[in-house]
């Protein structure tokens, strides 16, 4: 009886170390995945960031009146030459609507467009769910008035595209851009 006894708490032990091992692995495949999903984040915030700075800095380059032609807190327009072949380019910026957006789990997801000479282009889905200009007189402040305006602060919200635990991780990046042309 008493080997009977040592058998039974034997799998009993047996059976909470291998359900102790298996917890422990599905906990750190979830904080593996956690890790991960927030290192594309930040990748993906960068990416869109670079994107954006190309462009904004090159506002008005070959071009000597007010190069900017709208300016509201969702949307830039203005003229450069932005590829440097010596012809003047209108270049739109702007997020496209979510329902756009079908590749992904994440219902917040838009595409970042880019109008250049009216040839339309959606950016890659990166995560993007907001994206707010706000643009900066010679003194710091606040204007809409496109002669005005000599820099460009731009504030980027960027989601997972999947979710981790039921939720989007979210990053914010904003960045301040002076064209030198402005």
């Amino acid at each position: 009886m008493a080997n009977l006894l040592d058998i039974i708490a034997a799998f009993l032990i047996g059976g909470i170390l291998f359900l102790m091992i298996i917890g422990l692995n599905v906990r750190s495949s979830e904080a593996k995945f956690a890790s991960d999903s927030e290192l594309l984040l930040q990748r993906d915030a960068q990416t869109l960031a670079e994107i954006l700075s190309h462009d904004l800095r090159k506002i008005g380059y070959g071009y000597s009146g007010t190069s900017i032609l709208i300016a509201d807190s969702t949307r830039l327009k203005f003229i450069a030459d932005i590829d440097t072949n010596s012809v003047l380019d209108t270049v739109t910026l702007y997020l496209g609507n979510p329902e756009e957006v079908t590749g992904t789990p994440n219902p917040r997801d838009r595409y970042l467009y880019r109008i250049v000479n009216g040839v339309s282009s959606a950016g890659p889905v990166l995560g993007l769910v907001r994206l707010r200009f706000i643009y900066r007189d010679a003194l710091s402040a606040i204007t809409t008035v496109p002669a005005d305006i000599k820099y460009i602060e731009v504030g980027i919200w960027v989601e997972t595209s999947s979710p981790v635990n039921d939720n989007y991780p979210f990053t914010y990046w904003e960045m301040k851009i002076r064209p030198r042309n402005l």
